[in-house]
């Protein structure tokens, strides 16, 4: 008999180790460290449906998901900056074959430069489709000031 209520592994309960979470254990986390370690596995879609679930059922609910989804920063835990970090980290790895490391930089440097230069078309295109509605719009300007003028004189 357990009098202090203390868990003593027996053959149907065996200890296991509280820090794996497996067997028995387990369930000493509690139900909310389970359904955030089942949410967390799914992903940042996981924690949004919960929350449009929430909001459906008993909107409490999905305020409070909203509001500890803020405060724990999993609403924000993969910004574009740190996915764009983690695109590019790949490129200045060598691969071990010098003929191969000196072709990438090549290209990559090529890739950089072709980039740059059709960046810049799109700039003087913008400036020349600019200034073309610029142009436009005083000739409008003035062929209207005229026309106010032509029929003010009559």
């Amino acid at each position: 008999m357990n009098v202090f209520n203390i868990n003593i592994p027996t053959e149907e309960t065996p200890m296991t180790d509280t820090l794996t979470n497996t067997g028995p254990m387990r369930d000493a986390r509690g139900w909310f460290s389970r359904a955030e370690e089942w949410l967390d596995q799914r992903g940042k879609g996981a924690w949004i449906a919960a929350m449009v679930l929430g909001f459906i059922l008993f909107w409490p609910i999905g305020l409070a998901l909203l509001a500890y989804m803020i405060w724990s920063k999993r609403m924000f835990n993969s910004s574009c900056s740190s996915r764009r970090r983690t695109a590019n980290h790949g490129v200045n790895r060598t691969s071990g074959n010098s003929a191969f490391d000196a072709y990438k930089a090549d290209t990559l440097r090529r890739l950089e430069q072709e980039q740059d230069a059709f960046e810049a078309f799109l700039q003087r295109l913008r400036e020349a489709k600019d200034k073309a509605e610029f142009d436009q719009f005083m000739d409008d300007r003035a062929r209207s000031g005229r026309q106010t003028t032509d029929g003010s004189e009559a």
